[in-house]
């Protein structure tokens, strides 16, 4: 209706602004983009900043492995996802908080990709209070999704060089 702007998401019923993407979210999010798009096996796709309809809340994570085809989602968005990625660059403590919004929509495996940090946190064997584990990978670490194992990540693969100066 044009009443919002684009750059929103509903979070626990309020509305909150994204954070605008800098050079260094997008160059991470093209890098995660080339190499999940590649190994999505049949069955799932790959969403980039696309709704998840979750109670109250409806956040746009930069990506979502979501179960099924895209007729599937014609009339309401999806409710849950295989896995969700967030790249946090300047957006860690939003990113962190919406763990919880994650674990309740029982989506087993949540990762914030900290370029900042060179490292990977992944959450993973959601409850209804949170996730149970979290563990960091470095850029030394290979990912395996354990919820969609055909994803297998090299973290220095996602990130700019060491040497680049955008960390």
């Amino acid at each position: 209706m044009g009443l919002l702007r684009e750059d929103v998401e509903l979070l626990r019923g309020f509305i909150v602004t994204k954070m605008p993407k800098s050079p260094l979210h997008e160059f991470v999010s093209q890098m995660l983009v080339k190499l999940l798009l590649s190994q999505v096996p049949p069955g799932f796709e790959l969403r980039r900043e696309a709704p998840l309809s979750i109670g109250t809340s409806e956040p746009e994570p930069d990506f979502s492995v979501v179960r099924g085809v895209p007729a599937d989602w014609l009339q309401a968005h999806p409710a849950t996802a295989a896995l969700v990625i967030e790249v946090a660059v300047t957006s860690a403590e939003l990113d962190e908080g919406k763990a919880s919004i994650y674990a309740e929509a029982a989506i087993p495996e949540y990762w914030i990709v900290r370029p900042d940090r060179r490292v990977v946190v992944v959450q993973r064997e959601p409850t209804a209070e949170g996730y149970r584990t979290r563990e960091e990978f470095s850029d030394q670490t290979t990912l395996r999704c354990a919820a969609v194992p055909e994803l297998v990540v090299a973290v220095s693969a996602i990130l700019p060089p060491a040497r680049s100066g955008l960390t």
